[in-house]
């Protein structure tokens, strides 16, 4: 039985069953003496108190006599649901609540949106946001399977042992030997921290690096919630533009202390950086003695041609941080990530994060190496981007025939940016495309401008199965011209 949180004063004057009797109903008026459970029986009820049964006794009794509980044959003491209204409750006296607002400490210079997620957004019919995944994608048998072997030896003590600081060794060896070098990345296991999701490293580098007065060049349009993290940090940014060859290298970077990229697949346009660019980028950050943070967050997912390999893999200097995840294929509830860089960078953010959260779950990590492992990842992998093709072909034809502008889809990611008329309103058609059980997401959140255009939005393909995609888009295309027209 739960525990019933009475307090006995045994200094009291008050007999000790008239304690039990009033701190039970008050537990009845109040609603923490659960009615539809049977309350402990005087045997437990007096182990739990230290007291006599006789004790506990006098009290029921006197409860049952006033028909605030009832005793039923066989099956114990019941709260009567009727007299919960006529239980005294203790007055208390009155006191002022507790003002939080002046020992909080806000982020007055952070006046940035945030990117919002309904909650049921599964629930829609046409739930094209980008970010979520098809939950139908997700290897649940395998995972069961690689979950279930983690905790048997020789994984177990991997599994549930405090690490301090350290990452599982066996999901670094299989980053170190399986993933990086397909992105061109070689890195040696004091090279890598696992982390909870790209989010969390992006906080280490931060507070690692950054400080109030530092600066730091992003993307426009650009991550939103990378944003936030480098100014809570105490940073100023400085956009770059993005045109359909990535972004722009500025004609220098001296002051900068920090460069955020997306150069796989730009978020949130999903253009890829040239490599001129790459390599100009390469050359200024040598030159400003910048570090360069590449967000690599879905370079597995490209449809057309071969992927470019990161710039991680061209760095010669040791000043670009890699950060990659999990979260994109997987499942982003599962939080899971990495950051790859110099020894001393990694030695630093190891012991930040152990005075964060320790480590991530080692459950988590020797299950997914063993999932690696096993070969079932990968093949998993293959098959979820082989049923992203399908979709990214889905969506590209539908918008090419439901709305009223061509588009030149990238070859890759899981969304697509959409750019329409001057004169089309983003924020307007997300709220229109919602009531018709469309979601999508504005565009215009993306810019750092006080004043950004409104005529563009995002179509995430990942989540929507390949059926609903026509019918959806073609909704949204009705809007649109409605829109227009009006």
């Amino acid at each position: 039985m739960p525990r019933t949180l009475i307090e006995i004063d045994r200094a009291s004057e008050e007999p000790l069953y008239r304690q039990i009797r009033k701190a039970l109903e008050h537990g009845i008026a109040v609603g923490t003496i659960d009615a539809e459970r049977r309350l402990p029986s005087s045997r437990e009820l007096a182990r739990e108190l230290s007291l006599s049964r006789n004790t506990v006794n006098a009290a029921y009794q006197e409860l049952i006599a006033e028909g605030f509980v009832e005793s039923r044959e066989r099956q114990g003491i019941f709260v009567n649901r009727e007299m919960r209204p006529h239980c005294a409750v203790e007055e208390r006296p009155p006191t002022e609540r507790f003002d939080w607002g002046p020992r909080l400490r806000g982020h007055p210079e952070d006046r940035l949106p945030h990117i919002e997620k309904l909650p049921d957004w599964a629930d829609y019919p046409y739930p094209f946001l980008a970010g979520q995944v098809d939950l139908r994608a997700f290897p649940a048998r395998d995972w069961s399977r690689a979950l279930n072997e983690a905790l048997f030896q020789p994984h177990a003590q991997y599994s549930l042992q405090d690490s301090i600081a350290a990452d599982d060794p066996l999901l670094v060896d299989m980053l170190c030997r399986q993933l990086l070098p397909a992105r061109g990345v070689e890195a040696t296991p004091d090279e890598v921290l696992v982390t909870v999701g790209s989010q969390q490293g992006l906080d280490l580098l931060s507070r690692a690096l950054l400080g109030t007065g530092s600066t730091v060049a992003v993307e426009d349009p650009g991550y939103l919630d990378a944003r936030h993290i480098f100014v809570r940090a105490g940073a100023r940014l400085l956009p770059l533009p993005v045109t359909s060859a990535g972004v722009v290298p500025p004609a220098g970077l001296a002051g900068v202390d920090l460069l955020h990229v997306t150069p796989s697949h730009h978020h949130p346009t999903n253009v890829t950086l040239s490599i001129g660019r790459r390599r100009e980028l390469l050359s200024l950050v040598r030159e400003s003695g910048t570090v360069i943070v590449e967000d690599d967050y879905d370079s597995e997912f490209r449809y057309q041609g071969s992927p470019t390999p990161a710039l991680k893999g061209l760095d010669t200097t040791g000043q670009v941080v890699y950060l990659g995840t999990f979260s994109k294929f997987l499942a982003p509830g599962l939080r899971l990530g990495y950051v790859v860089g110099s020894r001393e960078l990694i030695r630093t953010l190891r012991d930040l994060r152990r005075y964060s959260v320790r480590h991530p779950s080692g459950h988590i990590q020797r299950a997914l190496a063993l999932l690696i492992g096993s070969g079932e990842y990968h093949r998993a992998v293959r098959r979820y981007r082989g049923q992203l093709m399908r979709k990214w072909e889905a969506v590209t034809e539908a918008v090419n025939t439901h709305l009223p502008w061509r588009t030149t889809p990238s070859p890759g990611g899981v969304s697509l940016w959409m750019t329409g008329p001057a004169e089309l309103d983003c924020r307007r058609l997300v709220d229109l495309a919602q009531r018709r059980g469309v979601l999508i997401e504005r565009g215009d959140i993306y810019f750092l401008s006080g004043q950004p255009p409104l005529n563009h939005f995002r179509i995430g393909f990942a989540a929507p199965q390949v059926r609903v995609i026509d019918p959806g888009i073609r909704i949204l295309g009705e809007l649109v011209e409605e829109m227009l027209a009006g």
